[in-house]
């Protein structure tokens, strides 16, 4: 199944919907539609009882298989206890998934509504401007969205990887602090790969569950005899703060262009734009954690010790 990214595809004026939905007993009535991706979509809902709005995400499953991925998300939302991470209101499997006889499950999950959007929506309004976003606000969003990828990689019993973080799969609260969203890619994080078939299995598994463009490199090509751990999400974060900084990721132009991601991402170039408004010490930053080569790339603990340096300085230049 799609991971579906949290960007808002507003439908306002054309989506009529009276529909209504009850989960675990609950009542909610359907008031738009907010995103939709292959075999998921999110709608903003209302709560018939207290009038709180909410986002019902609903994944259809076709098989046992997807819906025990599909619950998985569940089972792993639950063992994450941070501010920076979605926390999950309700849910309720309804139906029975049956590949052989054709039959599909529905799993409804009731969300927070976030009404300033993600990450994506707001970097999109200030592209539009040219308006970049001051050095200290970029670092107080960073160093949240690494709180929440921290909480993430250090679950119990095993760590876990989010494996899709991207500008779209981080909302931003009331009172703008990023939450990351969107944890149906997410997986154990720490994978001892031995022979062709299991690397061929992960590379397949990435291809369909990670965004391209934040795509770390060792999952364009996976060596045959490899460790991948959760440092497949410091590469994203990469991306990510590079977007904040300059509106989108390194490899969004290359994609646009429809030019070979995987080969400009294989290349190790990373072009800080000639006009950066940024310190070198952000620029470093970006590039300490789009490190090429896995085992040289910085843990989650180091990103958030260079990223408080980095605050610290800042104010200090205030």
């Amino acid at each position: 199944m799609n991971s579906l990214g949290w960007n808002l595809i507003l439908m306002r004026g054309c989506f009529c919907s009276k529909e209504t939905i009850t989960i675990k007993g609950s009542k909610y009535i359907i008031r738009d539609r907010l995103a939709q991706g292959g075999f998921s979509l999110i709608d903003l809902a209302e709560s018939d009882a207290t009038k709180r709005l909410y986002a019902i995400k609903r994944i259809t499953c076709h098989s046992i298989e997807d819906q025990n991925i599909a619950l998985r998300e569940i089972e792993n939302c639950r063992k994450i206890d941070s501010e920076n991470v979605i926390k999950i209101v309700d849910y309720e499997l309804k139906g029975s998934a049956d590949i052989v006889i054709n039959t599909t499950s529905i799993l409804y999950i009731v969300l927070p509504f976030f009404k300033n959007g993600s990450l994506f929506d707001h970097l999109q309004l200030r592209a539009r401007k040219q308006d970049n976003m001051p050095e200290g606000q970029v670092l107080q969003i960073f160093l949240g969205i690494c709180e929440g990828v921290k909480a993430i990689h250090e679950t119990k019993p095993v760590p876990l990887a989010h494996r899709d973080l991207k500008t779209a799969n981080i909302c931003l609260s009331d009172t703008f602090e990023p939450i990351i969203v969107d944890l149906g890619s997410m997986t154990e994080a720490r994978l001892q790969i031995c022979g062709q078939t299991e690397a061929q299995r992960l590379q397949d598994e990435a291809e369909e569950r990670s965004s391209i463009v934040y795509r770390a490199p060792e999952l364009f090509s996976v060596k045959s005899y490899c460790t991948i751990d959760e440092r497949t999400d410091i590469w994203s974060l990469g991306c990510v703060l590079y977007a904040i900084c300059f509106f989108h990721c390194p490899f969004d132009p290359i994609y646009e262009k429809g030019d070979s991601v995987a080969l400009a991402v294989l290349s190790g170039n990373i072009n800080i734009p000639d006009d950066s408004i940024y310190s070198q010490d952000m620029h470093e930053l970006i590039e300490y954690m789009l490190r090429m080569d896995p085992m040289e790339r910085p843990f989650i603990y180091s990103v958030i010790e260079k990223t408080h340096d980095l605050i610290q300085k800042y104010d200090q230049r205030v």
